[in-house]
């Protein structure tokens, strides 16, 4: 922990990467949970491995407690770390998926931890509107359009392809939505999501892909359907399923 140690009190010299004339220095805490990541991967510790406790960083750092838990807290968001209370408990490496990769991405776009979280954040809460929207007003076109852009997923022989597929098809279900206001706001964190996705790179699981299909067939079946409940019940599946 001692290179952690020094990082971090090297943090004042560091900076953001500029958004067009924006940089603001990084916080102790931001730089701590840097520091961290890039120990993990030193250590080579993989999904489930210790890494260890709020008072041992504390401990080993000097670092205040505020700063060690807005480092963890930003890890956690970022799915980088998970925490378990209790004996036993402390900080252990989250598991890897794709969805994780793209909210660790996000939360590097620009350099700003803050509005990336934000975006995500917000296209979450919009999901069960839009789907229940798209569910009250779908046509017998809208829903054929649908199951192309499913069939287009079923047959993506890349995960780009397939994330590709992805975005068209949530694209698709928001322009169902007649709400003027939440439309636009939603496909915009989709832009986002997508153009930080091609920064991704991995191989993917086949049996979390099979997942991710499934979740978008009962997503598409409950909106043709218009049954409320379903939609409901697939939204929160889909998001349970992401990480």
């Amino acid at each position: 922990m001692a290179q952690i140690t020094d990082d971090v009190q090297n943090s004042a010299e560091a900076v953001l990467p500029q958004s067009g004339s924006r940089s603001r220095p990084l916080s102790r805490g931001e730089h701590l949970a840097e520091s961290i990541r890039e120990a993990i991967g030193e250590r080579k510790l993989a999904a489930g491995d210790f890494f260890g406790t709020l008072e041992s960083i504390r401990d080993e750092t000097g670092l205040a407690r505020t700063t060690v838990s807005e480092a963890v807290k930003l890890l956690r968001d970022r799915g980088v770390l998970v925490v378990k209370p209790g004996r036993g408990g402390g900080l252990f490496v989250a598991k890897t998926t794709p969805i994780v990769r793209l909210r660790h991405t996000l939360m590097r776009v620009d350099g700003d931890p803050a509005s990336a979280a934000d975006a995500i954040e917000l296209r979450e809460s919009l999901e069960e509107l839009i789907a229940l929207k798209a569910a009250l007003h779908r046509s017998a076109a809208d829903c054929r359009e649908l199951e192309s852009v499913l069939d287009e997923m079923r047959e993506a022989r890349t995960w780009d392809d397939f994330m590709q597929s992805n975005w068209k098809l949530h694209a698709a279900i928001a322009a169902i939505c007649p709400n003027s206001m939440a439309r636009p706001v939603y496909e915009s964190t989709l832009g986002f999501l997508s153009d930080a996705h091609a920064e991704q790179d991995g191989e993917v699981d086949s049996s979390y892909w099979g997942t991710r299909v499934r979740v978008h067939e009962n997503l598409v079946a409950a909106i043709s359907a218009g049954d409320v409940e379903a939609v409901r019940a697939a939204v929160a599946d889909h998001a349970s399923s992401r990480g």
